[in-house]
């Protein structure tokens, strides 16, 4: 594929986008990777890194391995990635903390709109569509219901198993591979070993997610070339359900205590602002969804005309 300059500049601007996405607590980089239209690239590419590709290596030399990878691809996109948590990390969290309403509000909206952009995708439904759309929806909301686990394992092969499961959700539309690791107790611990450099740990976690990456695309990009209606419509049934994770209004049940010492929410339940106990900012947050959801829509339009 003969790309420009131009076109791996708006691959990095993608890749910032994921980034943003995955530091929020809820929403996950695939669903920005899929209504950017570089999902499936995104996965082939990934697919790649395997033991054809040392041969290639060997025999033709890094150039060839570096083209089978799709590497101009991936390092535009990872660089992008990288930039983003690096910049936006600190705001994020920021806003979240103190105008938490309407950051929630404006990925709601980008998030909603990407439930009728993905299900647009899906050519055929019927009774079995039906049943994998409300499976999908219902898994999903589940998950985002689960209380996360108050004992903590920091043993090495938790901290891989941990880095493997992460690493898969963060590349599944509607699921965020940051909210896993809160599930599964791992996430003040990564936390810790990223802050007191146990480079131990990274590398645990780290390799765990190389491999939970390298065989759960594998597993994604089987599905779309085999299943691609039915995984699109499982697809928009995790985004449904996740929507749950990321309503602007909760009620606060139960706290814990951040690596800063902060009191943080642990435990939340969806609530309407309408009974929320303090400012709903109920029309900052309209716009903002309304922004979000827009923003799809503009995506949308982009890759129409670009088609």
């Amino acid at each position: 594929m003969n790309r420009t300059k131009k076109d791996y500049f708006v691959i990095a601007l993608k890749g910032m986008a994921m980034g943003a996405a995955d530091v929020v607590p809820g929403v996950s980089g695939g669903t920005i990777a899929f209504i950017s239209g570089i999902y499936e690239e995104l996965l082939g590419s990934i697919s790649n890194i395997n033991l054809k590709l040392l041969k290639t290596l060997k025999k033709e030399g890094l150039a060839s391995a570096w083209e089978q990878v799709n590497g101009n691809f991936l390092a535009a996109l990872f660089v992008g990635i990288f930039i983003s948590i690096v910049s936006l990390a600190k705001m994020i969290s920021w806003l979240l903390v103190h105008h938490p309403i309407l950051v929630w509000s404006f990925f709601f909206g980008l998030v909603l709109a990407s439930v009728i952009y993905i299900a647009k995708q899906v050519t055929q439904w019927n009774l079995v569509s039906g049943f994998l759309l409300m499976l999908g929806a219902i898994l999903a909301y589940y998950i985002t219901t689960l209380n996360p686990l108050v004992s903590e394992n920091s043993s090495m092969l938790f901290m891989f198993l941990a880095g493997a499961i992460a690493i898969c959700a963060m590349i599944l539309p509607g699921i965020s591979g940051s909210f896993i690791l809160v599930l599964l107790g791992a996430y003040k611990p990564v936390l810790a070993a990223v802050n007191n450099r146990d480079f131990t740990t990274i590398a645990f976690v780290g390799l765990g997610a190389i491999v939970g990456l390298l065989t759960f695309s594998r597993v994604l990009k089987y599905l779309f070339e085999n299943y691609k209606n039915y995984t699109l419509v499982v697809l928009t049934g995790f985004i449904i359900g996740s929507l749950n994770k990321i309503w602007p209004w909760k009620k606060v049940l139960t706290y814990r205590t951040n690596s800063h010492g902060e009191q943080v929410p642990f435990n939340e339940l969806s609530i309407s602002p309408f009974s929320y106990d303090g400012n709903p900012q109920l029309m900052y947050a309209t716009m903002l969804a309304v922004i979000g959801f827009g923003l799809i829509l503009l995506l949308e339009k982009l890759a129409v005309k670009k088609h």
